[in-house]
């Protein structure tokens, strides 16, 4: 009898879906970049002003880039590790065609200024119901697949894909009740301070649950078997797991403090961004220790080389965000340069270059190939991708820093000592290095598109992979 064979066209089209949209996501983020040097670049087009095009971004990063990056990997992983084809085909291919329509709509009416306003969950409510049709989708594939295994344990990468699914949907759900009030206009159910807190109950966690849950569910896979060692310690991964999804919900009102949100909550999410440290850097741990007697490989393999910088920049970040929590310190950095460089040290340093490093691993498997076209690529991509980051970084922290100093200080007669265009003025370098590095990092994607090329015109996708025997690992 013919074996049964992985779906892997599924993971064609999210892996070169996700290298798409991160070239536009990151492009647009270039543009907006140079727009605050030269304002002029909207070329006085309403659809190309900074305050259309940044939730444009933002969208285009997180849920067209990274949206695809993870469907598309944890289709790959949860096949491997279950020891069976996807649960729905067909499913599986409305679940990217449908993400795709999302994208593009959320593309096409941004611009226009077809917006709630609401961070990270900008799309009006048409597009919110289409996201939720499509979400609910992706969870019976991934979990129909799970309750098909052929083997009884669950790898740890799938409990973290798995949390992030689940709590994404609770969360664009409720974050979501509004009352229609046209087709591109809507009402939040929520009114005053509710909807803030609502707002960044749901903004929080997604940065905890779609840009970290997620992508750890990678980090646990992909580090793994590039490293050919098997994850440092089990017992601390699942101690990682059951820590983060127990503590980042409750984190979200660090992002409201010294506003009307009640003392009490501020307080709560301070204290549990403090505590969610010891999760976050148990992961990382877990992670870089995995290749404990195999520092070597990282000489000759640019890719473990993404993988393992990512995990510590996921490890910095998770660092930093609990210390701007603590109300002092936030006190100088809100609404401050310091708040974007922390964001994109996540984003860029973790979110991005540990998927960057997965389509590597992935890409030639996929396509029939032992390795990416060339070694040589993969090794410029890293280096210009981790220089762009760190020039990003540091000249928003360091303007960052100096725009709260600048705001907060006062003359002896009580008066502010710098008006806010001085600040901005001392700021324009800083926002030029932010540039260079964002135009570095997007150049890299250039790099990908590249190798990627070459690697998929030399393969061969024809050839089914066939699933492996359940007493064979994964």
């Amino acid at each position: 009898m013919e074996r049964e064979t992985y779906n892997d066209k599924v993971v064609r089209q999210f892996t070169l879906a996700t290298i798409l949209w991160g070239v536009v996501g990151m492009t647009v983020g270039v543009l907006i970049a140079a727009q605050l040097l030269w304002p002029a670049l909207n070329f006085d087009l309403p659809w190309l002003t900074y305050s259309r095009l940044r939730p444009l971004h933002t969208n285009a990063v997180i849920f067209a880039f990274g949206g695809s990056a993870l469907m598309g990997t944890s289709f790959y992983i949860v096949q491997r590790t279950c020891h069976v084809r996807l649960f729905s085909d067909r499913l599986a291919a409305l679940v990217f065609w449908g993400w795709q329509t999302v994208i593009l709509a959320v593309a096409v009416t941004l611009p226009l200024g077809i917006t709630q306003s609401k961070e990270y969950a900008e799309a009006e409510w048409p597009i919110d119901i289409l996201i939720a049709v499509v979400w609910v989708s992706y969870a019976v594939v991934f979990f129909g697949t799970i309750a098909r295994r052929r083997v009884r344990h669950i790898y740890v990468a799938n409990w973290f894909y798995a949390a992030f699914i689940i709590t994404v949907a609770v969360l664009h759900i409720f974050n979501g009740l509004v009352i229609p009030a046209g087709l591109f206009k809507s009402y939040p159910i929520y009114s005053g301070v509710v909807d803030a807190m609502v707002q960044w109950w749901y903004g929080h966690n997604a940065v905890g649950f779609f840009l970290t849950a997620g992508f750890l569910g990678m980090m646990y896979y992909f580090i793994p078997k590039q490293a050919n060692r098997p994850i440092y310690s089990y017992r601390l991964s699942i101690v990682h797991f059951w820590a983060l999804i127990s503590v980042y919900m409750w984190a979200g009102p660090h992002h409201l403090h010294y506003t009307s949100l009640p003392d009490w909550a501020q307080s709560l999410g301070m204290v549990f961004s403090l505590i969610l440290l010891a999760p976050s850097w148990g992961g990382m741990i877990n992670g870089i220790m995995t290749l404990s007697g195999a520092w070597h490989k990282l000489r000759t393999d640019p890719i473990l080389k993404f993988l393992i910088v990512a995990v510590s920049f996921y490890g910095m970040s998770t660092f930093e965000g609990p210390m701007l929590a603590i109300k002092t310190v936030n006190a100088l950095s809100h609404y401050t340069d310091w708040t974007i460089g922390h964001v994109h040290s996540g984003a860029l340093g973790w979110v991005a270059m540990v998927s960057i490093g997965s389509i590597y691993a992935l890409l030639p498997k996929l396509f029939g190939r032992k390795e990416m076209h060339s070694t040589a690529a993969i090794d410029l991509h890293f280096w210009v991708a981790t220089i762009g980051v760190v020039l990003y970084m540091v000249s928003m922290w360091i303007s960052g820093v100096m725009q709260g100093l600048m705001w907060r200080a006062v003359n002896e007669d009580g008066t502010l000592s710098y008006s806010f265009i001085e600040s901005l003025e001392a700021t324009y370098p800083f926002y030029a290095i932010r540039l260079l590095g964002g135009a570095l990092f997007l150049s890299g994607m250039f790099i990908m598109v590249w190798n990627s090329y070459h690697t998929i015109r030399a393969g061969n996708s024809a050839v089914g992979v066939p699933v492996m025997p359940a007493s064979d690992t994964a």
